[in-house]
């Protein structure tokens, strides 16, 4: 920010027919004193206008960075959510494989069975009367042996 100092002086003019060319201002009897910001030179402009036009690409490409950044995620998103997804039905396919292996060996048991005959049905049922076992169970013994554990080698 620049600030101007500013100082009047004054100056003694004597109303003569005199010019300004015939009597310049000296550099004593200065009317204004102060700083002035001078001259910008070309290579300096040349210089400032590369610099906006650095930043301004570089801006540019920061929000390129940050929108791939949110595409890239959001893919990243719904690649999980397809994963998730893939292993759920791999489980769930895995189970009914191992439901149709077991209908399958059964349908083979039985077709083999069918085409050795060697099941036939009964052509009659007889009902018999229950009988009771006298046949006793032998309990087994206890094994009242202690171990000893040994901890180590």
């Amino acid at each position: 920010m620049n600030t101007v100092r500013v100082r009047t002086v004054s100056i003694q003019e004597s109303y003569s027919n005199q010019s300004y060319v015939n009597n310049p201002i000296t550099e004593e009897n200065q009317v204004i004193e102060g700083y002035f910001q001078k001259e910008i030179s070309q290579r300096a402009m040349a210089i400032r206008k590369v610099n906006k036009t650095l930043c301004g690409l570089l801006g540019i490409a920061v929000l390129v960075a940050f929108v791939s950044y949110y595409f890239s995620m959001s893919n990243e998103l719904t690649l999980n959510k397809l994963s998730r997804q893939i292993t759920t039905l791999n489980d769930e396919n895995a189970e009914l494989q191992n439901q149709l292996d077991r209908l399958k060996s059964f349908n083979n048991v039985d077709s083999k069975m069918m085409q050795y005959n060697m099941l036939q049905k009964a052509s009659k049922v007889i009902e018999v009367p229950a009988v009771h076992s006298a046949v006793t169970v032998d309990k087994k013994p206890e094994k009242t042996a202690a171990f000893n554990w040994a901890i180590g080698y």
